[in-house]
This record gives structure tokens, C-alpha cells and sequence, in this order.
């Protein structure tokens, strides 16, 4: 299982020190499956170069499942990062992003569970499209103002809290 992360707006750390590290760390004790990880290559800065993830994010799978046509995946997103998964999959709100590379039909069946934190489209209203439903997971922190209604910018970073049903939510669907 090849857990793929995009980490969110300014995030330090190898997956990301906010999301990605601490939900590998999980992943990794929960799954049943051998596990690695990969980190989106995007800016992940205020230029939302979201573009620039979706095209890394699929060039991955796509070599991965070149290379291995076993190979299934966890998408995981964070803020931004979630942005970036949801411009990959065709989430309507975001497929306007300059150079946005959807992922290939056939790599559908590659995709095991899509993990989502502090998604700014939940804010608006949106959801992945209906074929990636119930494959995704998605968190947003009570005050959280970027996945929701809230005012506590505070909240947008904690999200330790999820990681156990999110990595139980990815187990079930191995």
C-alpha cells in the first residue's frame, strides 16, 4: 500500500508534520498490508499551485502502477492537499486550476481509501465525485474555519484526534 500524502499550505515535514507523519506513523500500525509513502511534490505555498500537485500526484501512480499493476494507494490530503486530491479526482469546484491532470479512469480501482483533513471544498459545500464516495474520509475539526463554519484558526491544526478512525476507515476498505 503506497500512501500518498499532499500536505497543506506552508506545512513542515517530510508528509507534512500537521497530517501526513503522524498518519503514516498510524497507518503503518493499522494496516494488515506492507506500507510506504510518498510526498506530493507541489509548492504548497500562497501561490495555491494546486495544478503542480495533481500533475505529480498522478505521474506517481501512474509510474507506480507501471511498475507494479498490484499496487493500490491511499490518497491523503490536508487543507491545501486536500484541494490538490480533489482537482485529481474532478471535484467540479477546483478543475479550473491552471495545468489540473485528472487521474485516469483505470487507476480508479488502484485507489483503496482517500483521506481528507481541514478540506476547504467541505466549506463550500462540495464533495469528490459520486464514484469516489465511499472510498473517502473526511475530517474537519469543530471551529475549524477552512473546512467549516468555525473561527478557531487554531483548530485547523489539530487533527490527532482523527487519525485512529482515519486509519481504521483506510483498513476496512484494504
Amino acid at each position: 500500500m503506497d500512501v500518498v500524502v499532499a500536505r497543506g499550505t506552508g506545512e513542515p515535514g517530510w508528509l507534512g508534520s500537521v497530517v501526513g507523519d503522524p498518519l503514516y506513523g498510524m497507518l503503518q500500525d493499522r494496516l494488515p498490508v506492507s506500507t510506504s509513502a510518498y510526498s506530493v511534490d507541489y509548492p504548497a505555498d500562497y501561490t495555491f499551485n494546486v495544478g503542480s500537485g495533481t500533475s505529480d500526484l498522478v505521474s506517481h501512480l501512474t509510474a507506480q502502477v507501471a511498475a507494479c499493476p498490484n499496487q493500490e494507494f491511499i490518497l491523503v490530503g490536508y487543507s491545501q492537499g486536500a484541494a490538490v486530491v480533489h482537482a485529481a479526482l474532478g471535484t467540479g469546484a477546483v478543475t479550473w486550476y491552471p495545468g489540473r491532470v485528472q487521474l485516469p479512469d483505470y487507476l480508479g480501482d488502484h485507489v483503496a481509501s482517500i483521506l481528507l483533513f481541514g478540506d476547504p471544498m467541505r466549506a463550500i459545500g462540495w464533495t469528490v465525485p459520486g464514484g469516489w464516495l465511499g472510498k473517502t474520509g473526511n475530517w474537519c475539526t469543530g471551529g475549524d474555519p477552512v473546512c467549516g463554519a468555525g473561527v478557531n484558526s487554531a483548530s485547523h491544526v489539530t487533527y490527532g484526534g482523527s487519525f485512529v478512525a482515519a486509519a481504521n476507515f483506510a483498513a476496512d476498505r484494504i
